[in-house]
């Protein structure tokens, strides 16, 4: 299985801007989908983009769409989230997965990281 370590995290004002990362360790980074997903206190972890391997397919919920743009470095066993006009309810701790599914899925098994924290003040 694949290690996943998430940073880029941080406390930004809104309309602001961040970009995670996640690294990861293992053969085969190019042959996974990745996505990233996140958890807001009190409520359930919810997918926020994914990239997957086959076709270059690309998915986002929908209150991120147009925001955030996920994208992937496979020389570098990394895959990023770009996170522009940052909003309150955007915070939440947001986690990078990753798996060998034949078709990417916002049912993400697979491996996971540990989170990053993104806090957006008002």
């Amino acid at each position: 299985q694949v290690q996943l370590v998430e940073s880029g995290g941080g406390l930004v004002q809104a309309g602001g801007s961040l970009r995670l990362s996640c690294a990861a360790s293992g053969r085969a980074f190019s042959w996974y989908n990745l996505g990233w997903f996140r958890q807001a206190p009190g409520k359930e972890r919810e997918f926020v983009a994914g990239i997957g391997w086959r076709l270059g397919r690309i998915d986002y919920e929908d209150s991120v769409k147009g925001r955030f743009t996920i994208s992937r470095d496979n020389a570098k066993n990394t895959v990023y989230l770009q996170m522009n006009s940052l909003k309150p309810e955007d915070t939440a701790v947001y986690y990078c997965a990753a798996n060998q599914a034949l078709q990417l899925s916002r049912s993400f098994q697979g491996s996971w990281g540990q989170g990053t924290q993104v806090t957006v003040s008002s």
